[in-house]
């Protein structure tokens, strides 16, 4: 059997969506330094080092080890411009640090999304319309979704569906998912997916109720939305002044994050909402540049389906 990491490339991970709008909100120049914290097949990497040719470097940052070896290949070309590293966008300053090559960082790039191979590929176990295992990880580090609903209580699933799924009916549905695991009815995705359908509950905009189930699980077990929080929290720390970070997310629940996260930097007061006179002496860390999320426009989403949830927020460090 054919190992499927040695037959992959770089177009069965990611689409790189919202290229241009990337560029230019990292106010890309040649020489400077920018991590691609989220790498999946270098799609933005390469837009990037082209765009910041002859000196621009790229340092790409991944959870998932395919997704490093699809990069690697695809930004060969590139030779010691390019850095590319496994680990977790969160940490992306640290693990600058780490590199012999770093230098001060010009500018920080986080595409939230779930690769394309990750959702497509039966055997990462996030598939619900093909059977596969209960996996469900972006990298080897997180927990096996066969082992977490092994341990999981109602309760706490239930939170999860109505936090990260927005399910209204999360209880009886964690209820039919624990009880169906109990029994040993939920093996694969698919199985997994057959009990969710079982289920009549209402969801919002018709979207199907597994789809959300397996969002939520996906957020859960990947702690996507600590570490984009981190990220965020991170963003003055990692990027010189001057230099821009650029968000793009994929749901309601990212996009918020990133919304409120921007706007907590850019405050330039903490002081009680009822005191007359600022006395905080604190400083915004960061200029909002969006004032709303930009859309991908529609011929990307006519090419790229999936580009159609995308929004990009972008900030300037101060």
């Amino acid at each position: 059997m054919v190992d499927p990491s040695e037959t992959q490339t770089a177009s069965d991970f990611h689409a790189p969506v919202m290229v241009e709008e990337v560029l230019e909100g990292l106010a890309i120049q040649s020489g400077e330094f920018y991590i691609d914290g989220t790498v999946g097949g270098g799609g933005h990497a390469e837009a990037i080092l082209e765009a910041s040719a002859p000196r621009g470097r790229v340092l790409g940052i991944d959870r998932d080890p395919e997704a490093i070896e699809a990069s690697r290949r695809r930004l060969t070309p590139f030779g010691e411009r390019v850095s590319i590293v496994r680990g977790n966008y969160s940490s992306a300053g640290r693990i600058a640090e780490q590199c012999e090559d770093a230098s001060e960082v010009d500018g920080l790039l986080i595409d939230a999304g779930v690769s394309s191979h990750q959702l497509d590929a039966a055997e990462r176990g996030f598939s619900l319309q093909q059977e596969g295992p209960l996996d469900m990880r972006r990298g080897p580090e997180a927990e096996r979704l066969d082992t977490y609903l092994e341990r999981v209580r109602p309760d706490q699933l239930a939170d999860v569906l109505r936090e990260y799924g927005d399910l209204s009916s999360a209880d009886r549905l964690a209820r039919a998912i624990i009880e169906a695991v109990e029994r040993g009815d939920v093996e694969t995705t698919t199985d997994l997916a057959d009990v969710v359908a079982s289920v009549p509950i209402p969801t919002r905009k018709g979207v199907r109720a597994s789809t959300l189930v397996f969002q939520a699980l996906r957020i859960e077990l990947n702690r996507e939305l600590d570490h984009l929080r981190e990220a965020i929290e991170s963003v003055p720390e990692v990027v010189r002044p001057g230099g821009h970070a650029v968000f793009i997310s994929f749901h309601s629940h990212e996009d918020r994050i990133v919304k409120h996260g921007f706007r907590e930097l850019a405050n330039d007061c903490v002081c009680p909402p009822d005191l007359p006179v600022c006395g905080c002496d604190a400083e915004a860390r960061v200029e909002v540049l969006t004032s709303s999320p930009l859309r991908p426009p529609d011929p990307e989403v006519e090419s790229n389906p999936r580009a159609r949830s995308a929004r990009l927020r972008a900030a300037e460090v101060c």
